[in-house]
């Protein structure tokens, strides 16, 4: 790799967040920290300022700036509110930007980042979910790169590299089925929110650890991979694999599959996207022995089973302001869901009522997705 690389987080204290920072601290002669958003969390936005020494913290809300402007005026640059965030994305010595905030919200701070030239290493799957068209319209104007973050499409990106995207016959995303794969829908009728915590796999945050259990998270995985890769939803198929080895792979046309494989480690994707072309060794992954492994099981989707990976398809294939709708109402009903307002099946039920009332925008602006998204958001609370 030529030269340093500055990184601005948006997100930093969240599960990759943290993990970047983690890349960072393993490779300080790589990799600089100029900006951070870390919501609220003034105490570990403290431990960052002293370790990395960012130019620029961006925290959530007024209370949260003062506390950290009255201790660090002069030293760093404290902002808030969605303008401190954006301001994290677009800072001047910045050079890559990891996208690891969850939800519609890192979709402007995004867009600002493409125009100011920012290459964007992106784990903020809702930003292409809910305005596709405009993000990967915006990246190709400005000539910026969309690094993926999601274990998922970075190995179909690595399996991608040196082919030719006229000899790809289908993307195969893999899934592990999350938190309730061996339950039965009878069985997921009444089962908690920490059931619903505890994946098998991987370690997530909440919001993203459900969306697993539901599927959801694989349904935006689907339409975040037709944006990034170009291909219609007839080519992207979903594969379940409880042990989340086999990350996913490519068939092409000559029937040939090509896989990426590792231990269930976001560590690796992350790097990758921040190093990319290049690779650096990994001392904190741990290596994928095959032989101990010994049997990797794979198996159909059932879309009865998985109401919300059926929902994410039929949204996507319709596009428009569609998918906007799906994500605004899955975030509000996991919301419901995880302060124990709903029950777990009523996510499901939540979205497709949403999808149903939404009179469809073929190809909605920035502003009327944002108008679309807190439309949808107050028609879900209203249900609750």
């Amino acid at each position: 790799m030529k030269g340093l690389k500055y990184i601005s987080i948006l997100g930093a204290s969240g599960s990759i967040g943290t993990q970047t920072l983690d890349i960072i601290r393993l490779h300080p002669d790589q990799f600089q920290l100029t900006a951070i958003s870390i919501g609220k969390n003034v105490d570990m936005a403290r431990a960052i300022i002293e370790e990395f020494a960012p130019r620029l913290v961006a925290v959530a809300d007024a209370d949260a700036y003062d506390q950290l402007r009255s201790e660090y005026a002069g030293k760093v640059k404290i902002v808030y509110g969605e303008d401190g965030l954006t301001e994290a994305a677009v800072f001047p010595e910045t050079n890559i930007v990891v996208t690891a905030v969850v939800g519609s919200v890192g979709l402007v701070p995004t867009l600002r980042a493409i125009e100011a030239g920012k290459t964007i290493a992106l784990a903020n799957k809702e930003t292409l979910v809910t305005a596709g068209h405009i993000v990967t319209a915006a990246a190709k104007k400005h000539g910026v790169s969309l690094l993926p973050v999601d274990s998922e499409h970075s190995a179909i990106f690595q399996c991608l590299q040196g082919e030719k995207k006229k000899n790809v016959e289908k993307i195969i995303l893999t899934a592990s089925g999350g938190s309730f794969r061996d339950k039965t829908r009878e069985e997921l009728k009444n089962v908690t929110v920490e059931e619903a915590l505890r994946h098998p796999n991987w370690s997530m945050g909440a919001k993203i650890t459900i969306d697993s259990a539901t599927m959801m998270n694989k349904g935006l995985e689907v339409i975040e991979a037709h944006w990034l890769f170009g291909l219609p939803y007839e080519q992207i198929d979903v594969l379940l694999h409880r042990e989340s080895i086999i990350h996913s792979l490519v068939q092409f046309r000559d029937t040939s599959i090509i896989a990426q494989l590792g231990m269930p480690d976001m560590h690796v994707p992350i790097q990758y996207a921040l190093t990319y072309p290049e690779r650096l060794p990994l001392i904190k992954a741990k290596p994928l022995d095959l032989a101990e492994i010994s049997a990797l099981h794979f198996q159909r989707v059932d879309f009865d089973r998985y109401r919300c990976l059926r929902l994410a398809y039929e949204a996507g294939k319709v596009g428009g302001s569609l998918p906007t709708v799906l994500n605004a109402a899955n975030e509000e009903a996991v919301a419901a869901f995880l302060q124990g307002r709903i029950a777990f099946l009523a996510i499901e039920e939540y979205i497709e009522r949403a999808l149903e009332r939404h009179k469809l925008v073929k190809e909605p602006s920035l502003e009327e997705i944002r108008e679309i998204d807190a439309e949808t958001r107050q028609y879900v609370r209203s249900l609750l």
